[in-house]
């Protein structure tokens, strides 16, 4: 009986994918999976038996990675299972920083006594009036999950997409439309874009990647959407550019003292995911990935440990190994488990930075003193006997 723990309220639906090998227990310490979104984990000390946390979500800055590999904890995230929310909100954004649909909405509700608003609207609404989507050049800063639906989309709107993203993935690449202009340099992006969009991770080399220099390079009247981390944007710097005119809005869906009621910055509360699909989304993929774990031993869409898939399991017995990237460990366990008088009949191992995962597949189940010369390697961090 495996047993798991809800930091924050997650979607019935993917709850409802655990089956009666599963409890959910109310006690984090008993718990040998965590499911989280927003809760903050640094501060937690971590139990012991917990093998797996899923964030039901794509950023995962409120879990200590690091600390969690340490202890052979595979932390998952949901890429892409929000991405449509994420899309349509970019939309809704470049939407209400191209016409002042806010402006006129508050223009008919401060006049909404007024006998004569019907006539005095057709004279007030040449002060909300704006541009058009179409016909504009949209840059697309990150094509992963997200960015390549926000440029697909785009093109259907008539507009002419530029898209930038020197790490793009085979399948991104596979599902990007014709119609986008891949393009090697995001100066290229920058001098010819009327609107820019960015869709990146939050990294060491991409933190405040929209700054004074980039600003500087870009067209008067830019308009900037930041859908993906805070972080990545200067925002001092581009409340200056604000106020020089080189960037007519900045659209953000992450409030703070900087942005918030400051002139040009369009700010909404973190609502990206905020859809029932994408909440329903992320909770089905994030209790998947947690049973296809803690089952069959498989990794997939992990932040902190290497993915690595072996299907189920059709011998007698598969161990997983969790344990730092050392040369002449995976000899190691070889003579352990040959001495043993036990066979591999196959065998998986991957690796991630200082951290690597090896699956074995056995002819015959493996004993506890067989699981304890293993755990004892110097730089083994967890052993788990899957079958």
């Amino acid at each position: 009986m495996y047993q798991y723990h809800c930091l924050n309220p997650i979607a019935e639906v993917g709850l409802d994918l655990f089956t009666d090998d599963y409890q959910k227990t109310e006690e984090f310490n008993d718990a040998q999976a965590v499911l989280v979104r927003s809760a903050a984990m640094h501060d937690l000390e971590l139990p012991e038996g917990l093998e797996a946390i899923a964030r039901a979500g794509a950023g995962v800055n409120n879990i200590p990675l690091e600390k969690c590999a340490d202890q052979g904890i595979v932390v998952f995230n949901t890429p892409g299972a929000n991405a449509n929310g994420v899309k349509e909100l970019v939309f809704a954004g470049m939407l209400l920083a191209s016409r002042d649909i806010v402006g006129g909405i508050d223009w008919v509700l401060e006049n909404k006594d007024n006998e004569n608003v019907k006539k005095d609207a057709e004279k007030a609404k040449k002060a909300f009036a704006g541009n058009e989507l179409a016909g504009k050049k949209l840059g697309v800063i990150g094509l992963g999950a997200i960015g390549v639906r926000v440029a697909n989309a785009a093109t259907h709107l008539g507009m002419e997409v530029y898209g930038y993203d020197p790490f793009i993935s085979v399948n991104a690449a596979w599902s990007l439309s014709r119609n986008v202009k891949h393009i090697n340099s995001v100066e290229e992006i920058y001098s010819a874009c009327d609107f820019i969009t960015i869709h990146v991770p939050l990294l060491d080399d991409t933190k405040k990647m929209l700054n004074k220099e980039a600003f500087a390079q870009m067209k008067d009247g830019v308009v900037i959407l930041n859908f993906a981390r805070d972080l990545l944007v200067d925002e001092e710097a581009i409340l200056t550019a604000i106020e020089e005119g080189k960037v007519k809005k900045y659209v953000t869906d992450f409030p703070n003292t900087t942005t918030a009621g400051k002139k040009g910055c369009i700010v909404t509360p973190h609502l990206g995911a905020s859809t029932q699909e994408s909440e329903d989304n992320c909770a089905v993929m994030a209790v998947k990935e947690i049973k296809d774990y803690l089952e069959n031993g498989n990794i997939r869409n992990s932040v902190n440990y290497p993915n690595c898939n072996m299907g189920a399991c059709t011998q007698a017995g598969r161990i997983a190994i969790l344990h730092k990237n050392k040369k002449g460990i995976i000899g190691k366990f070889s003579n352990i488990l040959g001495d043993g008088d036990i066979n591999i009949t196959d065998m998986t191992n991957k690796s991630r930075g200082d951290y690597a995962y090896s699956l074995l597949d056995l002819e015959s189940n493996v004993t506890e003193e067989i699981v304890g010369q293993l755990a004892a390697l110097d730089g083994v961090l967890k052993v788990r006997v899957i079958k």
